[in-house]
């Protein structure tokens, strides 16, 4: 059997609420809640499961999602339509662009619990 991410705990304020906003931005759905979970699979079936935790501080990730061109267009219009701010750098200087780094796109945004959010549309270290 190969090695397999399965799934990761994502801490957010709102569990439900944060579940659906990633969920409604990549065009998926929240899974029923499963104990003290909201799961959100994505397609090659990694499940981030969102929880509240104690309600006490809790530090930003970062999760990036490889899409191809068709879902990043896709994605990056409810972004847009949103009105959310948005970079080409991890670091946030770039402000209300997106990246061609490796020969596709990318983008980062942050979630209503300052979760560093990116789409690529190639895996870093793939440009030719």
């Amino acid at each position: 059997m190969s090695i397999e991410l399965n799934h990761t705990i994502v801490t957010a304020k709102d569990k439900k609420a944060s579940a659906q906003f990633l969920a409604d931005l990549l065009g998926l759905e929240v899974g029923p809640q499963y104990g003290p979970f909201y799961p959100v699979t994505i397609p090659n079936g990694v499940t981030l499961d969102y929880y509240e935790g104690d309600g006490g501080p809790f530090t930003p990730q970062h999760y990036a999602f490889l899409v191809s061109e068709g879902e990043f267009d896709a994605i990056f219009g409810r972004i847009k339509e949103r009105g959310l701010t948005y970079w080409a750098d991890p670091y946030h200087k770039r402000v209300n662009e997106i990246n061609t780094n490796d020969g596709g796109r990318g983008v980062y945004w942050e979630d209503p619990n300052g979760h560093n959010l990116e789409i690529i549309t190639r895996p870093y270290g793939s440009e030719d």
